[in-house]
């Protein structure tokens, strides 16, 4: 398979950066998307070139480390699916791809294909925990949990916190990632007693972070590798809503 790259080169953080072309010939189907960049950066290496640098870390879709645009799409094109589990079979010959990093205000670039997505890890420092202060954490039989409720903090907690849905939102609103780490607590009796503080704290980190508004394009429910449902920033609209209006009586 032969393909033709265009890949974002920024050496600092402060460059101005451009798009870069390769050419990329005896592509393997069967690899990855990173293993293709694997090979490009070893033909670079035996060149004396620098490098194109860009996140990975576990490459079995659980860490979302990896995140690349391809094509002007998070992850690129295929659905539920993150960066590192693309494969170059679902391309054809001939392909001209577009390589970019993430794009969004709260993702600066740091360099080439590498973004600081710090941003995100700040909205959970500010709440996305439950605090223990005496003793050993109790039994789980002791703590019973419905079938519904602990199906809903499931899927709330299978997000990776990748960022898709922040460079997929032409707002770049990190509503969905919140919602998501806010409901899986909710839904649990350990996230009861910070309930209310949680929802204030982490949308209010969310606003200070350089995140935009949601405006209910649900590109982000579109390109999430987790399918994470857009029904949840409605429950956090509502917890937000609720605890704002506790705080002022």
């Amino acid at each position: 398979m032969k393909l033709t790259l265009h890949i974002w080169r920024q050496k600092f953080a402060n460059d101005k950066g451009s798009i870069e072309t390769y050419f990329r010939e005896n592509v393997n189907e069967d690899m990855s998307f990173l293993e293709m960049l694997d090979e490009l950066n070893e033909e670079l290496i035996k060149q004396g070139k620098e490098p194109i640098a860009f996140d990975h870390d576990c490459r079995e879709g659980i860490c979302g480390a990896c995140s690349l645009a391809i094509n002007g799409q998070p992850h690129g094109q295929m659905k539920a699916t993150t960066t590192c589990q693309l494969h170059m079979r679902k391309f054809k010959d001939g392909d001209e791809l577009y390589i970019e990093p993430f794009r969004a205000r709260a993702f600066p670039i740091l360099r080439d294909l590498m973004t600081d997505r710090s941003a995100l890890d700040k909205i959970i420092q500010a709440g996305g925990y439950v605090s223990v202060n005496t003793g050993t954490s109790q039994d789980a039989n002791n703590l019973p949990v419905s079938k519904e409720n602990a199906d809903i903090a499931m899927d709330a907690a299978a997000c990776i916190g990748c960022g898709a849905c922040v460079a997929s939102c032409p707002n770049g609103a990190a509503m969905l990632f919140t919602s998501a780490k806010v409901v899986q607590f909710v839904n649990l009796p350990q996230g009861q007693a910070e309930r209310n503080k949680r929802a204030l704290s982490m949308a209010t980190a969310m606003e200070d972070n350089g995140f935009g508004a949601c405006r209910n394009f649900y590109e982000c429910e579109a390109k999430c590798p987790k399918e994470i449902p857009a029904r949840f920033i409605s429950k956090l609209n509502w917890e937000f809503v609720k605890a704002a209006a506790k705080a002022t009586t």
